[in-house]
């Protein structure tokens, strides 16, 4: 695994593709081949991370812009069942210790932010279709209303995702990017294969930055899922397992 955060209070980080562990170390149960494979693979994560799997907390993604507030009522929930996991929701946080978010990728881009002085955490699953609904600034937006918290104090983790040069889309999509009006600097055009290239990622940074996220509290990771050996990527098999993102706060 990676950590992007490790800190007295806060852990965040993502498990990686390694061919040693069944399927991969493939964390998902919606895309596994034995369900058994993948919560051995989570228990795994949960030993070392020394969170008791009972802690860990896992959404039906479904590329929406929707937010769940976590509580210690919902430890437990999609961790060893897909059926009981958070329903249509692609944006998790908590005030609470003792709770373990997760998020699950394969070149999407998983978001992860804290913000220390409101003991707020969170993680988000940010496609191009969840990025064009702007999940991560209505998100980020939502729960500073919502919480009464600083915008400002608000620190975001920007993890391994499908990069620009491997993220080519058709006009359908770059229509839809455009229309953001702020994403045209990170679209490039290739002429040969009449492609657009889109680096996510950087949207996703620019999203922050317009709602008062200094861009000194924002990182990312640059690492991409199609070239690393240690990325699942469905753009490169069209059939893979997925990374799991996971924050939690002690």
């Amino acid at each position: 695994m990676k950590l992007y955060v490790n800190k007295p209070n806060v852990v965040a980080g993502i498990t990686l593709k390694q061919t040693e562990y069944a399927e991969s170390n493939n964390m998902a149960l919606h895309v596994s081949e034995k369900r058994e494979d993948v919560i051995e693979n989570r228990l795994r994560l949960a030993h070392t991370l020394e969170q008791p799997l009972e802690t860990f907390v896992c959404a039906e993604q479904t590329h929406s812009a929707n937010v769940y507030k976590v509580t210690k009522q919902d430890r437990g929930r999609g961790t060893t069942n897909q059926q009981n996991a958070i329903p249509n929701t692609d944006a998790l946080y908590t005030r609470e210790s003792g709770i373990v978010l997760c998020t699950f990728t394969a070149d999407c881009v998983p978001v992860f932010f804290y913000n220390e002085k409101s003991k707020i955490i969170g993680v988000i699953h940010s496609g191009w279709s969840g990025t064009i609904q702007e999940i991560t600034p209505k998100t980020l937006q939502h729960i500073s209303e919502q919480e009464s918290c600083c915008i400002t104090d608000f620190y975001i983790k920007i993890g391994t995702a499908l990069s620009q040069n491997r993220f080519e889309v058709d006009e359908d999509v770059f229509v839809l990017f455009d229309g953001l009006g702020y994403a045209t600097p990170f679209i490039h055009f290739n002429e040969e294969s009449t492609k657009y290239h889109i680096d996510n990622q950087r949207v996703i940074e620019t999203q922050c930055e317009r709602i008062g996220i200094p861009k000194d509290n924002i990182t990312i990771d640059n690492t991409c899922t199609y070239d690393s050996e240690y990325g699942f990527s469905y753009r490169e098999d069209h059939q893979s397992g997925r990374h799991m993102g996971f924050i939690f706060q002690k």
